[in-house]
């Protein structure tokens, strides 16, 4: 059998030409590659099988042939005007082949344009669809249509680790809409959308997806904007392109030195010896150990150290005469 026409269409066999225009006119809107931009590829695959199942299906001739022999008949029987199938042979004539015609096309002819920029309510007493294309606002062949407007722009907060916002990653956000048919109906659907998080992104960034919000008649449907906002880190604290860690040392090893190891966004382990006197307030500058600088390939920010020094809660009178000796010998 191949290919189940009806099937892409999703309706049934006994459909008729009004229910294949329906059809065709919601799973192509769905499907179109300019409002599938993150998966154009999959979307101009299912766009053009979508015009093809209703190119055969609207045509008489081709679906009795359908019926009877299948998607291979249709390589194989000429259509006849009677709308019976003709078998053709090599010792009789050239083989019949079937060529489907260019998606886009047949997308115009149902919606008036090949490009989707935003779905027009047909006038009244029936007539084509329209869409208005780079400002023209004549859809319809002697008709005038009313400029569409656009919904307003709906924003979401996507809340990212600051593992995400240093290494990057891909984020997938389903997302629930519906989708406007030629009869201004609405038909929920689902969506999942993906998200390319590049290193270095900050909290604020915008990744805007065109025309995702609903469809209603008259109108264009809102763009859905998703905000970066950063979550909060329980060692690190962001500080422009910048890391920040406080890092806790006893009196000791405040005035005598120490070694210090430093946990990383990128899963490694930094040992870092601290050899002068750590005094309240002293910081310590790691360079490009920092986050990503998104528009500067290759280079990163600064790790910041500061350091809590802990006080010890009592001395002997010993050890007070024993620091005491050792500064007054310092200073």
């Amino acid at each position: 059998m191949g290919i189940d026409y009806y099937n892409v269409l999703k309706v049934d066999r006994n459909a008729s030409d009004e229910d294949l225009k329906k059809a065709y006119r919601m799973l192509a809107m769905k499907w179109h590659p300019d409002k599938n931009p993150e998966n154009k590829k999959e979307a101009e695959a299912k766009f053009k099988k979508i015009a093809e199942a209703y190119e055969v299906l609207s045509d008489p001739q081709r679906r009795v042939v359908y019926d009877k022999h299948g998607e291979e008949g249709l390589n194989e029987v000429q259509p006849s005007r009677s709308g019976a199938g003709v078998f053709s042979s090599q010792n009789r004539q050239t083989m019949y082949k079937f060529n489907p015609k260019n998606a886009d096309d047949i997308f115009a002819e149902l919606f008036g344009a090949s490009r989707f920029s935003g779905f027009q309510v047909p006038p009244a007493g029936g007539g084509r669809s329209g869409l208005n294309l780079s400002g023209t606002n004549h859809a319809y062949e002697g008709t005038t249509s009313t400029p569409l407007r656009k919904g307003p722009p709906i924003e979401k907060k996507l809340p990212c680790t600051l593992e995400e916002l240093c290494n990057g990653c891909v984020r997938k956000m389903k997302i629930s809409r519906s989708l406007a048919d030629t009869s201004g109906k609405s038909l929920p659907v689902e969506e999942v959308l993906r998200i390319a998080i590049k290193p270095g992104w900050k909290k604020g960034t915008k990744v805007t997806f065109p025309e995702k919000g609903n469809e209603e008649p008259g109108v264009i449907p809102a763009d859905l904007i998703f905000i970066i906002d950063e979550k909060p880190h329980n060692v690190f604290k962001r500080d422009g392109n910048d890391l920040v860690i406080v890092q806790k040392v006893s009196l000791s090893e405040a005035l005598t030195g120490c070694t210090i190891t430093i946990p990383t966004l990128y899963g490694k382990t930094l040992t870092i010896p601290c050899n002068e006197v750590i005094a309240p307030g002293f910081e310590q500058v790691v360079l490009n150990e920092g986050m990503p600088i998104a528009k500067e390939k290759g280079r990163k920010g600064k790790l910041r150290i500061k350091f809590d020094i802990i006080f010890p809660t009592s001395l002997t009178g010993e050890q007070k005469f024993g620091l005491k000796r050792i500064l007054k010998e310092s200073s």
